[in-house]
């Protein structure tokens, strides 16, 4: 880039994209600061917005945070406050979630500049508000509401990640640096999101992920997320999407039969630990029945990797396919954003 288009974007430098590539990094001010060779107070006024960099400082920047001079101009979009639901805030660092919500602002900003060209299915998905405070099935009913929502069939749910793309909720991977962070959610005005980890390629814990993912979407919208109460309403909202009692509870065994069990995870497509924990849910098996079988399962390491068919995992659709449809690079040009994050958006399968 000449030096005479540097001086523009300095000139209308958006200090938000800078707190969004530094983020994308996984980087705080301090380490940012000394990559470029400022102080961590001017890292604070170039986010901020109470000062603007020259635009040597511009390149340095952006060489440091591996993006493009022009990334840092404003994209003219809204950002509107948006609450990522993750498994555990204990357990995921303040770094990582920023480094998670970064990411989500690129995937609506790749989702944006696509639905400009390309038409996406509408989005449809009831919000059915359940409280910390719930004592009764309302988790259970908003899954039954979902799956009539959607029109699926009795029985198990040939593909999750391709019942929610249809449904109008994007479904990515997020990138290899992220892999410490679990499956997470967002509920945006505009379109929600799932995002799967990449480095869980198992297809049974997946569909689980999709599954849960979508009880945060559907009924937490409100709801402090990362609290077990609140992950609990998912698991059990996931258990009933994925396993309606309806349809399930006189297949289950009462006792640890793993024939039996297998056949069910191949048909119903959901782990052995899952479908454990139905039966126990549904009173089919006994709490001291159930106890002794996940005892049987870290013995033997099935905790880790269950035995039976090894699938791949689910693959998104949506966006890949919309990507197809464009002409080369304009994605990027009108996105700004950097191809090798670009390639991690769009993917079919999750980038190592």
């Amino acid at each position: 880039m000449t030096s005479g288009n540097l001086a523009d974007v300095a000139a209308l430098f958006d200090g938000s994209r800078l707190t969004m590539g530094r983020r994308l990094a996984g980087l705080r001010k301090n380490a940012l600061a000394a990559a470029v060779e400022l102080t961590p107070a001017a890292i604070s006024f170039y986010e901020s917005g109470g000062k603007k960099p020259s635009a040597a400082t511009v390149a340095k920047l952006a060489m440091a945070l591996s993006v493009s001079p022009s990334f840092f101009l404003p994209d003219g979009s809204p950002h509107a406050p948006a609450t990522a639901h993750f498994r555990s805030l204990r357990s995921t660092t303040q770094l990582a979630r920023d480094q998670a919500e970064a990411y989500v602002q690129v995937v609506a900003e790749v989702s944006r500049v696509l639905e400009r060209h390309v038409d996406f299915p509408p989005v449809r998905l009831p919000v059915r508000p359940v409280g910390a405070d719930c004592a009764d099935d309302t988790p259970e009913r908003a899954a039954a509401e979902l799956r009539a929502e959607w029109g699926l069939p009795e029985g198990p749910i040939p593909h999750t990640v391709r019942a929610a793309e249809n449904n109008g909720v994007l479904v990515v991977f997020t990138p290899p640096q992220s892999a410490s962070v679990d499956a997470y959610s967002v509920s945006r005005a505009d379109r929600p999101l799932v995002l799967l980890n990449p480095a869980k390629d198992d297809y049974y814990r997946q569909r689980f992920d999709v599954a849960h993912e979508l009880g945060h979407l559907v009924m937490h919208t409100d709801e402090e997320p990362g609290n077990n109460i609140v992950e609990n309403q998912a698991n059990r909202f996931a258990a009933e999407f994925l396993m309606p009692r309806a349809q399930i509870a006189d297949l289950l065994p009462t006792r640890a039969d793993w024939p039996r069990l297998a056949k069910l995870k191949e048909t119903w497509g959901v782990s052995l630990q899952a479908l454990l924990y139905r039966a126990r849910q549904l009173g089919t098996m006994r709490d001291v029945t159930y106890r002794n079988a996940m005892t049987t399962i870290s013995t033997r390491g099935w905790r880790r990797r269950e035995p039976g068919t090894v699938l791949s995992v689910e693959q998104p659709s949506l966006l890949p396919r919309a990507v197809e449809l464009l002409p080369p690079d304009l994605l990027a040009a009108e996105s700004r954003i950097p191809h090798h994050l670009l390639d991690v958006v769009t993917s079919r399968t999750p980038v190592g």
